[in-house]
């Protein structure tokens, strides 16, 4: 009973992409800026990136770190909390290595007004992902009332058979 997720035609092309072409993006990008500025002011603006960074993901992380703890206090459904902390990781990551496009990604993951805007995409991308994954399904959120407490909740609907062909569930069943 092996199950495997259909793979995407574009995520070899844009992997491939990402690899090669963002290295090659970031040493243009630094050559131009060290032309301009000059090649020490450059390393010296990296180092201090990489020093903020590092200190923007520490303040950032340990306060997705506590909303997190804090959702599974309340017992809800902590989705946005647990994409803030990966966000806040990723961005830190980014901040770290060399370059200025990967600086100002991981910026827009790290700073609180900007990591909504990148929760938004992150959501929708996974939202895709999962559609294209289990075939038609639907997603219904609800609040049910247990004994004067309310329980939030999704309710899923859809299969993947044992040999990996999908269908939606049947009405009724």
């Amino acid at each position: 009973m092996s199950w495997s997720p259909r793979r995407s035609p574009w995520v070899i092309p844009t992997l491939l992409v990402l690899l090669v072409g963002l290295p090659i993006l970031e040493v243009w990008l630094l050559i131009r800026v060290g032309h301009a500025i000059g090649g020490l002011n450059t390393v010296a603006i990296l180092i201090v990136e990489a020093l903020f960074g590092g200190w923007l993901m520490r303040r950032e992380g340990s306060r997705a770190w506590r909303s997190l703890l804090e959702a599974v206090r309340r017992g809800s459904l902590p989705v946005d909390e647990a994409t803030d902390a990966v966000l806040v990781l990723i961005g830190g990551v980014l901040l770290v290595l060399p370059g200025f496009v990967t600086d100002v990604v991981g910026l827009v993951f790290l700073l609180p007004f900007t990591r909504p805007v990148a929760r938004r995409l992150v959501t929708v991308l996974v939202a895709r992902r999962a559609r294209g994954l289990t075939g038609t399904f639907n997603v219904t959120r609800s609040r049910i009332n247990v004994d004067g407490e309310t329980i939030e909740g999704e309710v899923v609907e859809g299969h993947v058979d044992d040999d990996g062909s999908e269908r939606p569930r049947e009405l009724g069943g």
